[in-house]
């Protein structure tokens, strides 16, 4: 399963992207946020704009680990 390597909502925020602005700016959906929240997977569209607005690649956010579940 992937995880990220980090708070992604706490990165957006140091870079200066609230999560009233992210809603505001249009920048992230509702569900986008809330997934972010939970610590749950974001759909491809959402990561990539994660990505664009932190200048980071997809592997600098997310990584892979294995699953207890087969």
């Amino acid at each position: 399963m992937f995880v990220y390597k980090f708070d992604v909502l706490a990165t957006l925020k140091e870079s200066g992207y609230t999560t009233t602005k992210l809603r505001k700016d249009k920048l992230l959906g509702e569900n986008a946020i809330q997934s972010l929240r939970r610590g749950e997977m974001v759909g491809m569209i959402a990561l990539e704009k994660i990505c664009r607005l932190l200048d980071m690649q997809p592997g600098n956010i997310i990584k892979y680990v294995e699953s207890a579940e087969k």
